[in-house]
Formats: structure tokens, sequence, C-alpha cells
């Protein structure tokens, strides 16, 4: 019942301020367990004005996939990816759950400036007034994806290939003896935080350019993936 939803979970159903309102924000959650959580986050971070993604592990249980689209139905600006990953730790699938929210996002009528990943256990300890005016301060037109050259001992992980092992109550990442190439437009390799805040036109760009396309591609082998694509794409000039 989306009513008693809505009611006895205390959504939040207009803006906050005008600023807020004139201001939306994007969102893709992955989430694969503890249905609490979710909506818990979800709660914090809610406002009628943004736009959110939800990835639901493929692995998981049909009775979580259930509910989380029951809570989903209720709300027309919260939507389920149109295509779902089987997530792997460090594997590209978790990359590729971002995007596949990416490319649902920008066909949006929504018209949002900026969007932020979480995962299922995040919460969080700012207000949606709060990280709008962080944004706006000086990261306004630019992207929070922080990082350095690649280090020395994060080199295994684009030096040769990963596999993706998934099975029911079973998944990991392995390395094989294949050697990969050197990353395409011998592109600098920088590393940082899998977690982002970017630019609508920056996710337009790395889902059209060749350059962005040729790196994804490149990735699909590496470990832990989104620990390097976004960081490296937005070093690139211009």
């Amino acid at each position: 019942n989306c009513s008693t939803v809505l009611k006895n979970l205390h959504f939040i159903t207009r803006p906050l301020s005008e600023e807020e309102g004139n201001f939306s924000l994007a969102y893709i959650i992955t989430i694969h367990k503890e249905l609490q959580m979710f909506v818990k986050l979800l709660r914090a971070i809610y406002m009628p004005q943004n736009i959110y993604c939800i990835h639901v592990d493929e692995k998981s249980p049909k009775n979580y996939k259930a509910a989380v689209q029951n809570i989903v139905n209720c709300f027309e600006n919260i939507f389920i990816s149109s295509k779902r990953e089987n997530v792997v730790y460090a594997g590209f699938s978790r990359l590729q759950a971002d995007i596949n929210c990416m490319r649902d996002l920008v066909h949006s009528k929504v018209q949002w400036s900026y969007v932020i990943n979480l995962c299922g256990q995040d919460y969080p300890i700012k207000t949606n007034k709060d990280i709008i005016q962080y944004i706006k301060s000086k990261w306004n037109g630019k992207n929070m994806t922080p990082g350095v050259v690649q280090p020395l001992h994060m080199k295994h992980r684009t030096q040769v290939s990963y596999r993706e092992y998934v099975h029911s109550g079973m998944s990991y990442v392995y390395p094989t003896k294949n050697v990969k190439a050197k990353a395409p437009y011998n592109l600098t390799i920088y590393f940082g935080s899998a977690y982002y805040i970017l630019t609508k036109e920056f996710v337009e760009f790395t889902l059209t350019d060749a350059r962005a396309k040729e790196l994804l591609e490149w990735s699909r082998d590496t470990y832990s993936p989104d620990e390097h694509y976004w960081v490296t794409l937005n070093r690139l000039n211009g």
C-alpha cells in the first residue's frame, strides 16, 4: 500500500527549499541485501525533485527483488535499472552496473545536474541542501573523482587478465596468466575511489566518446576497474 509506505516511513514529498527544487541530483544505488538498510538510505536521500536508479544484483533472492520492486513502484522518480548484472566484488560487473544506470538516467525527463553513486550499506551524514551547496562551492561544473597515478603496488590489477567466477553462494575474481596489452591511446592510468559525484556532461561523454569506450573494453578483464575508470577519464585533456 503506497500511501501507507509514504506516511509511515515519512518520505519527504516536496522540495524543502527553492534552491533544492531548482537543482536535481541523480543517484545510482547498487544493492543486494538488507532491505531495511536500503529503505533507511532511500528515506534519508529521497527528494521528489531528484531521480534514483536502483541496481539490484541479479543473484539476489526473488523475494528481495520483489520487495524492492514494491517500494520502487510507489515513486515516479525511482526506477530499477533496465539491465541487471550478476555483480562480483572487484569485478567488471560492478562497473557495468553503474553504466547500466547511467544509460537509463541520461534518457530521464528529470533535468539532473550531477550523479552520485552509492551502495546499499551507505548512509548520508549531510542533508540534500548541504550536498548541493558543497557542489556549488568549488566543484561547480567539475567532477569529484580524486586519484593518483597508478602506484606500483596496484600494477598487478591491470598487467594480467582477470576473470569473474559466478556461482550461487560464491563469486569472486581470479587472475589468469595472460598478460594484458597497454591501455588504449597510450592513456596514463590513474587510481582512486569507485565512488564519485559526476556532471551530466561528463556522463554523456563517457557513454559516447571513442576513448571512453575503448578504455571500458580494455578494463573488462582488469581487477576492480571502477577504481581506475572514472578517475582516468577525468584526467583526459579537455
